[in-house]
């Protein structure tokens, strides 16, 4: 009689998620052990986003179940009760598909709903990225909180690996397998500049930035005011294109598009604005452009791989282990266009194109895949404690 195959669910519930497990989900896909159940929630969903499901779709995946979960509001409280719509909607979904572990990446409250909903229904949790901070969002608690609700981690860096375990989590539960949206430049082809201008039907002839910008849900500053300040310091470098991504479904998004879509209309042969750009399209972007600039995570753990400068602006990322291709400047215009020339310096370019990535080098799939098929259903979690930490030590 042949074994059953594993039911793997995974869960994404946005496009930049989506990205990074790209690969793993191929791989689940292939193997003829393991059944992949493709869970799709978010802002995968919303007209508003791109309905980037589709783009899933094309990409050869069946979704075994969808969770509408997005209110249309632009507020902690809307993302509080979409939060509650989601763990409804998981319950189902879960429910329904039975699977005997699911793998979330991430921090963000979509996919909290998610990973509390596992939690309840016993179901055991494989949590990628865990470890990492980014002290400008809330990102940052739900990313720990998840880390708890979890059984095994795979994490992108030893720094994060020794921060889980500071967690509670046992160590033989935490490996450090790299940033998975690595795996992209050893097994992905890229676009040449020809090939990604023709797919976006915008005309690439001049140097060009790539900007996305996420609100600061813990900033001092409306996010509004915030980008306002980021497009001025465009406007000091006109003789370059921009490409403009839309930002995350966080607090304060909505108006950052409107925003996007004006300076689009006001500069219509400079700047091409889109809600996704897909996970080849960005990262052949990355790979032709001059400078990738904004507060996304993409610009410090996936680009340096590609030998690009990153202008990372701001407090979100705050925290996050960066290699030293990353310039770091506060969300002022002055300070964002001080970076942005140095970004173009010709000595910090080539400085950019040489640097080691601390994230890995592109590998992870392989090792998620181990660590689906090697897990075995715990009837409890112990907490790790820490021997050389003395509570009389912590002030």
């Amino acid at each position: 009689m042949s074994q059953l195959k594993k039911n793997v669910a995974v869960f994404t519930g946005t496009r930049a998620e989506y990205g990074l497990l790209y690969w793993i989900l191929k791989d689940i896909q292939r193997d003829p052990a393991l059944n992949l159940q493709l869970v799709v929630s978010g802002t995968h969903l919303s007209p508003s986003f791109g309905m980037t499901y589709k783009n899933i779709e094309d990409d050869g995946f069946h979704i075994a179940a969808t969770v509408e979960m997005l209110l249309s509001s632009d507020s902690a409280i809307g993302a509080a009760k979409s939060t509650g719509l989601g763990i409804i909607g998981f319950t189902d979904a879960f429910a329904r598909l039975q699977p005997d572990v699911i793998v979330i990446l991430g921090d963000r409250f979509e996919a909290l709903a998610a990973a509390q909903t596992a939690m309840l229904l016993r179901i055991p949790i494989i949590h990628l990225h865990g470890g990492e901070i980014t002290e400008g969002a809330y990102d940052d608690s739900i990313r720990h909180a998840i880390t708890k609700m979890s059984y095994l981690h795979g994490v992108s860096t030893e720094e994060h690996r020794h921060r889980v375990i500071q967690l509670g989590e046992a160590p033989e539960r935490v490996e450090n397998i790299g940033a998975v949206g690595l795996d992209h430049l050893t097994k992905s082809t890229l676009m040449s500049l020809s090939e990604l201008s023709c797919s976006l039907n915008f005309s690439l002839h001049r140097d060009f930035f790539i900007v996305t910008y996420h609100p600061e849900t813990l900033g001092e500053v409306s996010p509004e005011v915030a980008f306002q300040e980021l497009l001025d310091a465009l406007n000091q470098y006109p003789n370059h294109q921009v490409i403009l991504t839309f930002p995350n479904a966080d607090d304060g998004g909505s108006g950052i598009i409107r925003m996007i879509e004006d300076y689009r209309t006001a500069h219509p042969e400079r700047v091409f604005a889109i809600a996704s750009l897909g996970h080849i399209r960005y990262l052949s972007a990355v790979k032709h452009c001059a400078a990738v600039i904004g507060n996304s995570s993409s610009g410090i753990i996936e680009v340096p791989s590609l030998g690009k400068p990153t202008v990372n602006i701001g407090i979100r990322q705050k925290g996050r282990v960066s290699a030293s291709s990353v310039i770091h400047c506060e969300s002022s215009q002055a300070s964002i266009t001080n970076a942005i020339a140095r970004a173009l310096s010709q000595e910090f370019r080539q400085h950019a194109s040489q640097v080691t990535n601390p994230y890995g080098k592109g590998d992870s799939s392989a090792r998620v895949l181990t660590m689906i098929k090697t897990l075995k259903t715990p009837a409890t979690k112990a907490f790790f404690d820490v021997d050389n930490i003395k509570v009389s030590e912590v002030k």
